[in-house]
């Protein structure tokens, strides 16, 4: 009597990629929940078209990506709102991306520099051509009109 169960198949197949080591296609999704914790303030600050920087609350030393302690002294540290004016300290262009920037690429990420603040803000510069790009650049925050609350919600133009 068992021997004549059996699981139910398709006619779907699998594409082998290669045979030694075997390497297959399998598709995998799922929802993924995640806390910004301490970082929360500066997501909510993207959704409402401001930067904001952690400041050291023992040396002042200031950072333009968040940190909740001082890297410095150790000290916690205060969000301040940061300049949307800055200057491209260094570029990349980049002709491969994740999934979210394929159909963007080629692109550009910046690290741009804010009068007053220490440290740089990784984001992408769009409106100008790679070859236009150039150090020192005068570029401005920009955001997006419906916050996703991810870090890509910020990104540059030229001033």
């Amino acid at each position: 009597m068992s021997q004549n169960i059996k699981l139910p198949e398709t006619e779907e197949g699998t594409i082998l990629f290669n045979v030694d080591p075997i390497i297959i296609k399998q598709h995998y999704e799922i929802d993924y929940l995640h806390s910004y914790a301490q970082d929360s303030p500066f997501f909510a600050g993207l959704a409402k078209g401001k930067l904001l920087g952690s400041r050291c609350t023992g040396c002042g030393y200031t950072y333009a990506t968040p940190r909740g302690h001082c890297m410095e002294c150790g000290e916690k540290t205060d969000w301040f709102e940061l300049p949307q004016n800055g200057r491209v300290h260094t570029f990349t262009t980049c002709h491969f991306g994740g999934e979210a920037f394929l159909k963007e690429t080629p692109f550009t990420l910046v690290l741009v520099e804010f009068d007053g603040v220490e440290t740089l803000f990784l984001s992408r510069l769009i409106g100008v051509e790679a070859d236009n790009v150039q150090i020192g650049m005068p570029v401005r925050a920009r955001f997006l009109r419906n916050s996703k609350f991810m870090a890509t919600d910020v990104y540059f133009v030229p001033e």
